[in-house]
């Protein structure tokens, strides 16, 4: 098949590998309520199921031999997802939120609240409007992206020193481990009080089917990769970095625009410091198991320098660039103009 009708494949099979992570992460979400969990650390939670797609494309990596494109895959979205994130959720503010109700969305929870509270909050967020301003939870900072930095320097400490350059079987147990401590430290800080719920038989089945669509889609995923790799004459690593990362960033930047629609502006713009967390430590386990080399060094220590820049300009922007917590138009551009950054040094100087 021709490069495009790959292209397409490729769409179409993230699309479908996200569909499958959105129906386990529904109940997820309705479960973390339970919990009482706030915004920023259920999306600790369920950032497990909705980067599963990422796992998935790991997975099918390492058991084709491709583990290039799963590590241009992981580093190439986590680059990518920040910016593209906060500027979709951004433009899915700029207008009076779906619904007659708004209330305040720091806690990330669907109740408006009572009648004048939900007055306030529609008065606040035309306020925002007015204003070019994106709120977002202080605790986006200190519970997901500050920690986050913690996982970041565990995977340079893995990969970049030369006698043990890359990832092995063993680093798996030390990834898996140092996720886990984040997620702890997520649940421990991030908790309030519980509400009631049930899961519907649609519900677990929707679940179950979702485990199957990540499946099918994380294969043919990398299938249509590998492919168009060939067939543009490219490297699997720099397919991963720039074109596999693309198509599985474009179905959550549907979903972030859903949620930010909806009223959830925090939980909207934090799921991607979760997911990030995942993708740089669960979702690299199938690549250590296989074992990992690091065959460019320069590529691969300016992205893992690019992972690490764009969440410190995001937290550095929420807490110091205005009154509020959160971004105004300016930082939204600020922040995009971080990428265009990494695109120069990456096109002009690494390859």
């Amino acid at each position: 098949m021709s490069t495009w009708v790959w292209g397409t494949v490729l769409l179409v099979a993230a699309t479908v590998s996200h569909w499958g992570a959105e129906r386990l992460a529904k109940p997820l979400h309705k479960l973390t309520r339970q919990w009482g969990l706030t915004a920023a650390a259920g999306g600790a939670l369920v950032a497990l199921v909705t980067a599963g797609s990422e796992i998935g494309i790991n997975t099918t990596s390492a058991l084709r031999d491709v583990t290039d494109i799963g590590l241009g895959m992981s580093l190439g979205s986590n680059v990518l997802a920040i910016p593209l994130t906060v500027t979709v959720v951004y433009l899915a503010t700029r207008k009076r939120r779906l619904g007659e109700e708004e209330g305040s969305d720091d806690s990330g929870s669907d109740d408006s609240g009572s009648g004048s509270e939900a007055g306030e909050g529609a008065d606040e967020h035309r306020r925002h409007v007015e204003n070019h301003f994106l709120p977002v939870a202080k605790e986006t900072v200190t519970v997901l992206t500050l920690p986050y930095f913690g996982l970041l320097a565990l995977v340079a400490v893995l990969t970049l020193p030369a006698p043990w350059r890359g990832l092995q079987p063993i680093d798996a147990v030390f990834l898996l481990a140092g996720y886990a401590l984040y997620l702890a430290q997520a649940l421990k800080r991030g908790k309030e009080e519980g509400e009631k719920g049930s899961w519907s038989r649609k519900e677990v089945a929707l679940a179950v089917a979702g485990v199957a669509a990540m499946g099918v889609g994380a294969y043919f995923v990398v299938r249509a990769s590998e492919n168009i790799a060939s067939g543009l004459g490219l490297s699997e690593i720099v397919t991963g970095l720039f074109i596999t990362a693309l198509a599985t960033a474009l179905p959550e930047l549907f979903g972030a625009w859903s949620i930010a629609r909806s009223g959830q502006v925090t939980a909207a713009t934090s799921s991607v410091i979760g997911d990030h967390a995942v993708t740089m430590t669960v979702a690299l386990v199938p690549l250590a198991l296989v074992t990992l080399p690091i065959e460019d060094l320069r590529l691969f220590s300016v992205n893992l320098a690019f992972v690490a820049l764009l969440p410190a300009v995001y937290a550095a922007l929420i807490h110091w660039g205005s009154d509020e917590h959160g971004f105004t138009r300016g930082q939204v551009v600020a922040l995009d103009a971080t990428y265009l950054v990494y695109l120069a040094v990456m096109f002009l100087w690494v390859l």
